[in-house]
């Protein structure tokens, strides 16, 4: 085979590996796009619902009533739905699943339960309502939807910008203050005197809360000033990081009173 032969072949061969990566970058960020145009729609359902219920004056209707409107009008659309997760003035304002029967069923699938890479937020399957601490995962995303704009939060001052993250559930609509960020990863059995933190679900045990609000506070990456008692209602957000393998970036916060 001649030199020129050998380089036809290998111009074809990168010209075709060129228009592979071509594909798949355009079918990903073609489907983040559509996701992110379903997810809106997802929204403005809510809105709707919203504005319907503010034809009553603002005496006759509470914040709750108004909070049950808008997770009702998902709840019909698919019962796996358990809340709304938003952070103002950032990209992260989605969905919340929850299928304790099968925990990662949204991993990969969307609202609609349709294959997708980017999936939908969702709530530890060993979490209940008033479990103590909610724990959400969600995919950490390069083009900063999903959680892919948790990160920022490595940083003191997209803290003091963003100190709020307020959440939607059937038990009605409340904010939460950011207390804590810090990096982590998914630990193996054989790892010993680490902190799991994707373990600490159920917080109703005032030994448990403690352990786990100590064990935060000294992950921390800064100090927020904000601390927790128990009896108080934590937050926690999960996504991935890359410094490490099976890394993890956390986000806790505090409900407000």
């Amino acid at each position: 085979m001649n030199k020129q032969r050998i380089s036809f072949i290998m111009t074809v061969v990168f010209a075709l590996l060129f228009l592979l990566s071509a594909g798949m970058l355009l079918a990903y960020y073609g489907e983040g796009v559509r996701q992110q145009q379903a997810f809106r729609e997802l929204e403005r359902i809510t809105e709707e619902e919203n504005d319907h219920g503010a034809e009553k004056s603002e005496t006759e209707q509470s914040a709750e009533e108004k909070a049950a409107q808008e997770y009702n009008a998902l709840k019909e659309k698919n019962p796996d739905f358990w809340g709304w997760i938003k952070i103002d003035d950032t990209a992260l304002s989605y969905p919340v699943m929850h299928t304790p029967e099968e925990p990662e069923y949204y991993l990969r699938r969307d609202f609609e339960g349709v294959y997708s890479l980017r999936g939908v937020p969702f709530l530890d399957a060993r979490c209940y309502d008033g479990c103590g601490n909610y724990i959400i995962y969600g995919h950490y995303m390069k083009d900063g939807t999903m959680f892919g704009s948790l990160q920022a939060y490595a940083k003191p001052a997209y803290c003091e910008e963003h100190p709020t993250i307020t959440l939607n559930t059937a038990t009605g609509c409340a904010d939460y203050t950011v207390m804590a960020a810090f990096y982590s990863q998914v630990y193996s059995q054989e790892d010993s005197k680490v902190f799991r933190y994707y373990q600490y679900a159920d917080l109703s045990n005032e030994a448990d809360f403690a352990a786990y609000v100590e064990q935060v506070q000294k992950a921390a990456l800064y100090d927020t000033g904000v601390n927790a008692q128990y009896g108080e209602q934590l937050l926690t957000l999960s996504t991935c990081s890359y410094h490490t393998d099976d890394g993890r970036f956390v986000v806790v916060a505090k409900k407000q009173e």
